[in-house]
């Protein structure tokens, strides 16, 4: 399977936090991605400056028949409709799209590094995986998104909280 994992810390033209994200979603949909599970939103602060606004991320489980050009592509027209403006790392953004693992592939290029190189220390991306699909594998390292959670510092796995709210669309 494929996982993605969508964020947003600004507000925008086209509404709150949320809904960049559920917009987002609903536009890679219109792309043809065949979208199996959502998570629920999760909020954690801004790093490494926890004075910026907090993120919300989600994870996405995508149907694995895709062309890893497409997608690459599909994510960042979606990411230029949204109005995401590249700029300094770890700055505020309304958008942000992950390939964390596509199929498992292991590929190390200019443009594109899965899986995601750093999906196994952040707790934004742990989460949602064991939510939506705990029998997932990092295809390095061969561990499951609960062994890396356990990992983690207490700090990280304190400072993230799972919302009580999803995206709202129907698969």
């Amino acid at each position: 399977m494929i996982h993605l994992n969508i964020g947003s810390n600004l507000n925008s033209m086209h509404g709150s936090k949320f809904d960049n994200i559920s917009i987002a979603i609903q536009l890679l949909i219109e792309a043809k991605l065949k979208i199996e599970k959502i998570s629920n939103f999760y909020e954690t602060p801004s790093y490494p400056n926890q004075k910026l606004p907090k993120f919300l991320n989600i994870g996405v489980l995508v149907n694995k028949n895709l062309n890893i050009l497409k997608l690459y592509n599909d994510i960042n027209l979606v990411q230029k409709k949204m109005g995401r403006i590249k700029s300094k790392r770890n700055d505020p953004r309304v958008i942000d799209i992950d390939i964390i693992d596509f199929n498992g592939q292991i590929k190390d290029s200019k443009n594109l590094i899965l899986p995601h190189p750093r999906a196994h220390l952040r707790n934004f991306v742990l989460y949602p995986i064991v939510e939506i699909d705990p029998k997932w594998l990092h295809p390095i390292y061969g561990k499951n998104a609960q062994f890396f959670i356990n990992k983690l510092s207490q700090k990280s796995r304190i400072e993230i909280t799972r919302l009580k709210k999803n995206v709202n669309i129907k698969l």
